[in-house]
């Protein structure tokens, strides 16, 4: 096909120079004002496959990706400062433009591991790239997942500072809320101790980033243990990196889930393989490993309960 043949991809390419040249991202009027016709631009679901596009499409959609994570990140620092100045913060977080998304892509995360996790739910969370504010993990704690505990992790520790800043007067959360400031690439071990491990869509970047990470990820979690990962279908992925069932090497794929509203991201749930000791101890010296007891008790010794079918899932679908 032409390089900008699809007049949605004409519009998105001539967005991209408009943004390209902001001085700032910053939020502004105009930065807001551009972002926000992107993704009016994107969400409409279309079936246009980005990967299919020409070489110079596929270079703006890199460098677009990386400038709305730019953006997203300084729109939460942003927000984050705001909410620190409140003495309560967390009875203001609807200040925050996209709380609503939150709210959303928080309960359908949480319907999706319900199904794969026992009633009780998971004791021990990871989030990885949790940011300066946290919304996924204070959302799930809050409302969801009310006696699990949230381990955060982000490289940047400004980041970290700002998101502590948020919990610490909570009485609840500042007791089941913690934060690492570190490389998820240097956390080795204690990847074992998690039932589920979500990866935030901004974590790597391009597709070898963010198989580097998976990669990683999947060698020290637990058998049986949980990933959850945002990805981006049809047009959205001009936002976000897309993650590819192919991409999940080491897991089974239980599902992927497409919204068609306004929450963006597209969900995947994955479960790693269970493993025996023997072949645990040979591939990274751990010594025995117990499964993960609550989400993995029993799919982890079923591996006949799903298969590898990948159910595509539309929005209308689970809410009829």
């Amino acid at each position: 096909m032409g390089c900008q043949e699809e007049p949605l991809v004409q519009q998105v390419c001539n967005l991209f120079e408009q943004i390209s040249n902001l001085d700032s991202l910053k939020p502004s009027k105009d930065v807001n004002m551009l972002f926000t016709q992107l993704v009016f631009t994107c969400m409409p679901p279309t079936p246009i496959d980005v990967t299919k596009l020409c070489k110079r499409v596929q270079e703006i959609r890199s460098k677009l990706i990386r400038l709305c994570g730019e953006a997203e990140g300084l729109l939460e620092s942003h927000y984050s400062t705001i909410l620190g100045s409140y003495q309560k913060p967390l009875d203001h977080l609807d200040i925050f433009p996209y709380y609503s998304n939150y709210l959303k892509l928080s309960l359908l995360e949480f319907n999706i591991l319900s199904q794969h996790c026992t009633q009780n739910g998971p004791s021990k969370i990871a989030f990885v790239g949790s940011g300066p504010l946290p919304l996924t993990s204070i959302v799930l704690a809050s409302n969801h997942l009310n006696s699990s505990t949230f381990h955060n992790y982000d490289i940047d520790p400004l980041a970290n500072s700002k998101a502590v800043s948020l919990v610490s007067s909570d009485p609840d959360l500042s007791k089941r809320m913690f934060f690492h400031t570190t490389d998820i690439m240097n956390v080795t071990t204690a990847l074992k101790d998690f039932e589920v491990v979500f990866l935030a869509a901004l974590v790597g970047m391009d597709k070898d980033d963010k198989v580097r990470v998976i990669d990683h990820i999947a060698k020290y979690m637990a058998p049986g243990a949980l990933l959850m990962l945002r990805s981006a279908h049809g047009a959205r992925a001009f936002l976000y990196p897309v993650v590819d069932p192919s991409d999940l090497v080491g897991f089974e794929v239980l599902s992927v889930f497409h919204p068609t509203d306004d929450v963006i991201n597209s969900v995947v749930i994955a479960r790693k393989y269970p493993m025996t000791t023997h072949s645990l101890e040979q591939q990274q010296g751990l010594g025995p490993m117990v499964l993960p007891s609550k989400c993995s008790e029993i799919q982890a010794f079923n591996p006949f309960n799903h298969g590898n079918m990948i159910e595509d899932l539309a929005l209308e679908e689970q809410l009829s």
